[in-house]
């Protein structure tokens, strides 16, 4: 009877029921009801306020505290111990990240101060003790900012797609899959003196925002893609998206319902991101969306595209810009014009380096020689056949020659003679020196001579007018 008065073993019935009582805790799931239980009887002696953070604020403009808070909360540890955890797969191999589920709970402690976040239905809500806010509340919002300006370095791009507006909402119309496209410019078959010029263009770009805004202009930059269908301009959109680390927009305009519609697309954008839309000059002639003409130009300058398109890059591509109305391609609507050529034997020997490792061949003269003559194929139409033939490069290249002899034969006259008209104008080969554009060769002269037919045609025009007016007069009379 004495060993039961032993305070040793008094204290080591006490441990062993203690673990024992955890253990059953933890096996039955009883320790997560104490801690919910214990989480409402705290609540009872504490007074919380909630601050809601929208996905979407009045304007329906995307809430760009939304994006930080949802990121921040996404790299936090304690979202394993949450309720309820999203797992996907990341995009190094076989990595598993966590995200966020609706009506999910997760604690934060900051300063020695809890704080708790809900994820409600497009919003996130701040739960924090009134005793704790105004000693927390504005260094968790500042540390909020700085994690996610360390985050953003690093983060993935996504590309977003518009979707069809049935029910009239006008939130969350775009939808996100991750961006992989491997295109960047050392891949893409193009003159480097070209391609200098554009990510020199790009960088300065990216550094210019207090020259924009000490001009007083909005701080993007618009480019137009144009050339034949298969010329890479869907891969240098990529490209340039790579690049800048910009998220990319893609506006399927068969899916916009109106000018107010396409203006909703434009608000809903963010910052730090890359606006396409792809063959505009096809939804113009055969008027297969219904968005106006001047609900486009509304959109490229307009006040809403002057006051909520900051830091972004605007690309649209079109096949042929001959047939497009001029006010289109209007400086400050459109600030760099580059073409895409069929490929010429610079670009295939870009091509043959990238997709056959090949710097010269026995076989390159023969291929010059027929692209000389007239002959050409799109860079799609040349890479295809060398992915086919890849394990044999003289094979690749004789498929090469002989697509170039039969389905190639003429179709690089029009280039031939365009670039015969250009040397003699003195522009680029590129054509991208437009006017307003930034890689303008000796385009001085050309405006120059411009502005004096205008002027002449004005004379005339005005003549014109006088003398209609005077024989009005005289009937009048």
């Amino acid at each position: 009877m004495t060993i039961l008065y032993n305070p040793f073993f008094l204290l080591f019935i006490t441990f062993f029921f203690l673990f024992l009582f955890r253990v059953v805790l933890i096996k039955t799931g009883l320790i997560y009801i104490v801690k919910k239980k214990w989480r409402f009887i705290e609540d009872c002696f504490h007074v919380y306020q909630f601050f809601k953070v929208p996905e979407f604020n009045e304007s329906m403009q995307r809430n760009l505290l939304y994006q930080k808070v949802l990121a921040y909360l996404n790299s936090l540890t304690s979202i394993e111990d949450s309720d309820f955890t999203n797992l996907f797969t990341g995009k190094k191999p076989n990595e598993i990240v966590l995200r966020l589920d609706p009506n999910q709970i997760i604690e934060d402690d900051f300063l020695g101060a809890k704080i708790f976040w809900i994820n409600e239905d497009k919003t996130l809500v701040l739960k924090i003790r009134k005793a704790d806010k105004r000693r927390v509340l504005r260094p968790y919002l500042q540390h909020i900012h700085t994690v996610f300006d360390e985050l953003d370095e690093k983060k993935d791009l996504k590309l977003y797609m518009n979707v069809a507006d049935h029910h009239g909402d006008q939130k969350g119309r775009w939808r996100s899959v991750p961006f992989t496209h491997p295109s960047t410019f050392e891949t893409i078959a193009m003159e480097s003196d070209l391609k200098s010029k554009v990510k020199s263009d790009l960088d300065s770009f990216l550094k210019a925002k207090q020259y924009y805004h000490r001009l007083g202009r909005v701080w993007k930059r618009s480019y137009l893609l144009y050339g034949p269908s298969g010329t890479g301009k869907s891969s240098f959109v990529a490209a340039m998206a790579n690049f800048l680390s910009y998220d990319v927009y893609d506006i399927d305009l068969s899916k916009v319902s109106d000018d107010s519609d396409l203006k909703f697309l434009m608000l809903q954008s963010t910052a730090k991101s890359v606006i396409v839309i792809e063959d505009l000059d096809r939804y113009l002639s055969e008027k297969s969306t219904a968005v106006s003409l001047s609900g486009i130009l509304n959109f490229m300058d307009g006040i809403l595209s002057s006051g909520c398109g900051e830091e972004r890059v605007m690309v649209f591509t079109m096949n042929g810009k001959d047939q497009v109305d001029p006010a289109i391609l209007r400086p400050g609507r459109i600030d760099v014009h580059i073409h895409f050529p069929l490929c010429d034997f610079t670009a295939f020997k870009t091509l043959a380096n990238s997709y056959l490792g090949l710097k010269d061949h026995k076989l390159f003269p023969q291929v010059e020689e027929i692209f000389q003559n007239g002959s050409s194929l799109s860079p799609a139409e040349i890479g295809e056949l060398m992915i086919a033939n890849r394990n044999s490069p003289s094979r690749a290249l004789k498929s090469v020659i002989n697509a170039l002899q039969t389905d190639g034969d003429g179709r690089g006259a029009w280039k031939t003679g365009r670039r015969l008209w250009e040397k003699g104008s003195k522009k680029s080969v590129e054509e991208i020196g437009e006017p307003s554009g930034v890689f303008c060769k000796e385009g001085a002269n050309a405006v120059k001579e411009f502005k004096k037919l205008y002027g002449l045609l004005r004379v005339k025009s005005c003549r014109k007018s006088q003398a209609f007016d005077l024989n009005s007069d005289q009937r009048e009379g």
